[in-house]
Parts: C-alpha cells; sequence; structure tokens
C-alpha cells in the first residue's frame, strides 16, 4: 500500500507507524484511519514489535472535523462502526506487543488511539485530554472501554466530563499510561524498550496479553485454568528452551521470536 497520511518503516524487527498529517496535528481522516489499520496488519506479519507516534509536535489531536463535509452531515455512527472499529481492533488484536509513543498532545479520539496500544509511554511535556464533551459529544474508539479500566469510574468520568488537559505526569500517576521520559531522552528511550521487546520471547509476549486481558472478565478458576493452557503453549516453543539453557549457562537468551 501506497501510505499518504502515515508512514511504515520496519527495521530490526520493530515496526514504527508514524502519523504524518504535521500540518493538522496529525488528525485522523478516512485515510489516515485505512492506513494505520493496513500497516499494523502488516508489522505484525513482519516484525516483533509495532511503535505508533506522530510526526512534527502532536501525537494526535482526534478526528479531523473537516473531513466528509459539515457537522450537519457527517454520520458518526458509521465512521466509528466502519473505520475506527477496525483500526482499534487491528492494535488490539496485534500478536505482537504494541507501544504508543506519544510525543506530544494526545486528543480526542487521538489519545484513545494511543491508549489502544498494550504500552504506552509519553514525553513529560505531551499531555492527554478526552476534549469530545467540549463539542457535545462522549468519548469514542474506545474512550469509554481504556479509561474506566486503566484509571477507575472516578477519575474515568470525571476526565470525560471536565475535558481536562491531563500531564503525562499526572497519567502516569494515575496509571493511564506506563512511563513517562524526559523529553530529550524520549526517541532514546522509545528505541531501548522496542529493542528490548523485539528481542524478547514473541509467542510469551502473544500469550501473556490474552492472559492478562482475560483477568478483567475470568472467576479465578477460570483465569487459573487459562494460564495453564497459555503456558502449555509457551513451554513448548523454541524461546523457553533457549530461555532455560541461557539460565542454566548463566549467559543473555537469544530469543527467536518462536
Amino acid at each position: 500500500m501506497d501510505y499518504q497520511a502515515i508512514t511504515l518503516v520496519i527495521r530490526n524487527n520493530v515496526a514504527v507507524i508514524t502519523l504524518n498529517r504535521p500540518d493538522m496535528m496529525n488528525a485522523l481522516n478516512t485515510q489516515m484511519r485505512a492506513e494505520i489499520t493496513h500497516a499494523v496488519k502488516a508489522a505484525e506479519k513482519d516484525a516483533r514489535v509495532l511503535v505508533m507516534t506522530g510526526a512534527g509536535k502532536a501525537f494526535c489531536s482526534g478526528q479531523d472535523l473537516g473531513d466528509g463535509g459539515n457537522a450537519a452531515s457527517l454520520d458518526l455512527e458509521r465512521t466509528l462502526r466502519d473505520e475506527y472499529v477496525p483500526m482499534l481492533k487491528a492494535i488490539f488484536d496485534c500478536a505482537i506487543p504494541t507501544i504508543s509513543a506519544v510525543n506530544g498532545p494526545a486528543a480526542g479520539a487521538g489519545a484513545n488511539l494511543a491508549l489502544a496500544a498494550d504500552v504506552v509511554i509519553a514525553a513529560e511535556s505531551a499531555y492527554f485530554v478526552q476534549a469530545f464533551t467540549r463539542i457535545g459529544l462522549i468519548p469514542d474508539a474506545g474512550g469509554t472501554y481504556w479509561l474506566p479500566r486503566q484509571v477507575g469510574a472516578a477519575k474515568a468520568m470525571g476526565a470525560a466530563l471536565f475535558a481536562d488537559k491531563i500531564m503525562a505526569t499526572d497519567a502516569e500517576r494515575w496509571g493511564m499510561i506506563y512511563e513517562t521520559a524526559p523529553d530529550d531522552a524520549f526517541e532514546d528511550h522509545i528505541q531501548a524498550r522496542a529493542a528490548h521487546l523485539a528481542q524478547g520471547p514473541t509467542v510469551a509476549y502473544r500469550e501473556l496479553k490474552s492472559a492478562i486481558r482475560g483477568s478483567f472478565e475470568n472467576s479465578l478458576d477460570d483465569q487459573l485454568a487459562l494460564e495453564a493452557k497459555l503456558q502449555g503453549v509457551c513451554g513448548k516453543t523454541r524461546d523457553f528452551q533457549e530461555g532455560v539453557v541461557a539460565f542454566l549457562e548463566k549467559r543473555k537468551a537469544v530469543y527467536e521470536g518462536r
């Protein structure tokens, strides 16, 4: 696919999707959503970790309100169902670890796009804002799913109702994101985090994602059974064998991702 609104670079088993509309603060339009969906599926086949970030000063300012006509003619239900859902599901269901590298403001659907990844790492100057009520809407793009699970109902409700700017350091403190990094070290930090996952036991990462997500719906008995099943899968991998041998030989494991 010839990408116009994003770029996709795969190197050393690390795939980097860059939202590439810096003049529009990387606002999401129809083309960008389709390209992200395609790129995530391509990265899943050819890399062992996926990083998503933004070009310029912003991560993503949310929905491009000028895309598709004026407000009166927008079919928001169709747009969410046909364009956002495939994109978000591609990220959420991705078999390799996903990292949102939030380099700047992440607003509205852009904030929730970031939160769809397995791990969110933000520059200290970045911020998140559930801007929807400012224009008479509710959080979408998964916001009503991610936020309550990450920060609890009270914080999620306040963030959505007031549409306050949440600085990255506060988002980290709340548990909304995994960590922050100083702006001047952000790129190097992301590269190091991505390299760590790209060199790790990829199958174990995939099953780990399934186990943690399953825990929100499972009883203890169901979760213990799921752990046993998924651990059985991991125990049959070459990476498990390599991990054990490397441990016994007191050396660093060299994982193949299978």
